[in-house]
């Protein structure tokens, strides 16, 4: 697991929770890993998720700020029932978004760099 005084870039990111035993990567590039994950490892994949990005700012009281929103809504968007974490990582920003399955048993994960112009 990562800890604080880790370099944390996106590559160490995505061995850290790919570490967990997901049932199915999907697909994965230099910027993006989506993997589904059942239920039994939600717990394990959220206390992760936590250590590297604290707690989510979806769902939560206040809306996202409109930049975040559009980027967010540019990978497919977030509704009520799914997990939005969020990450300023230098001039990169780090998302990962939970996806439950209306099965109540998968969840698919996406976890996203978005690189940004200097």
């Amino acid at each position: 697991m990562l800890n604080q005084k880790e370099d944390m870039d996106f590559s160490s990111i995505k061995n850290n929770l790919k570490a967990l035993n997901f049932e199915m990567i999907r697909t994965e590039t230099d910027n993006y890993l989506e993997a589904v994950i059942v239920q039994t490892e939600i717990e394990k994949l959220n206390f992760r998720l936590k250590s590297i990005f604290a707690d989510p700012v979806f769902p939560a009281n206040e809306s996202l700020e409109e930049e975040l929103q559009k980027t967010v809504d540019s990978f497919g968007g977030i509704m009520q029932g799914q997990t939005l974490y969020f990450k300023n990582i230098g001039v990169n920003n780090v998302f990962a978004m939970l996806w439950p399955w209306r099965d109540g048993i998968h969840t698919t994960v996406k976890i996203i760099l978005k690189e940004e112009l200097e």
